[in-house]
């Protein structure tokens, strides 16, 4: 691949956006994509916890924290929600380690001002209230009490950063600015800009036969031998 990540046009952007993270998991792992994307861990906290139709999709524009006793790592220019690029969907990565939060409520007060798409922790948030209160849609591993102030600090932003599944140890999945971040009721799932079109397809494609496979199961079909006459 590149170095360059391309630019994903329109259409395609469109197209992805009708399918659930299912939907692209299980294309992406076609596509020979790690793990199929899937960021396992991440729960949707807001606008309500892991339930309805609300779906967070959008260019990554990552945070890399570390703690805050660190004084060699670089310093941002600017506070990191203040440089969130429109139609973005945030992506903090916290040090593991930290029983504290790295995102508040004002921060996703400014974020919606700033036109994010969404939110994904790894790691921790507070306010949980503020965020639905807002809508905003906002995914993490888990909720705190504590604020960021004297445990971790914003350092890089728009540098690739890591993703550990904790299920399988020492697998983790790296997340580029402008990686594709899909986030719903499922979970979240991130799609390399270089598969995104034969992504949109495969859904496409399966999205049918799911669809055909419904409508015979729901005319009192088997689905064992519908499975293996739809799904060759």
């Amino acid at each position: 691949m590149s170095s360059a990540i391309p630019t994903v046009k329109q259409p395609v952007l469109a197209a992805l956006r009708r399918f659930t993270t299912c939907d692209i998991g299980d294309a992406l792992v076609r596509l020979n994509v790690r793990h199929g994307g899937y960021l396992s861990g991440l729960k949707m906290f807001s606008p309500q916890m892991g339930i309805g139709p609300f779906k967070i999709f959008g260019p990554a524009y990552t945070v890399r924290m570390v703690p805050a006793n660190d004084t060699t790592s670089p310093k941002p220019s600017k506070h990191f929600a203040d440089a969130i690029p429109s139609g973005s969907v945030v992506f903090v990565s916290q040090p593991s380690g930290f029983i504290s939060a790295c995102w508040g409520g004002l921060m996703s007060t400014r974020a919606l001002k700033a036109g994010a798409a969404g939110v994904v922790i790894d790691g921790s948030f507070r306010d949980i209230n503020e965020h639905r209160d807002l809508g905003i849609g906002l995914f993490a591993r888990r909720i705190s009490i504590l604020g960021s102030n004297t445990f971790t600090r914003s350092s890089e932003l728009n540098v690739p950063v890591s993703y550990q599944i904790e299920e399988l140890k020492d697998e983790n999945i790296n997340i580029r600015p402008g990686d594709l971040i899909m986030g719903d009721a499922d979970g979240v799932v991130a799609i390399p800009p270089e598969v995104a079109e034969e992504c949109a397809k495969l859904c496409d494609s399966r999205w049918n036969i799911d669809e055909a496979t419904r409508k015979c199961l729901e005319e009192g079909d088997e689905i064992g031998p519908t499975i293996l006459r739809l799904r060759q």
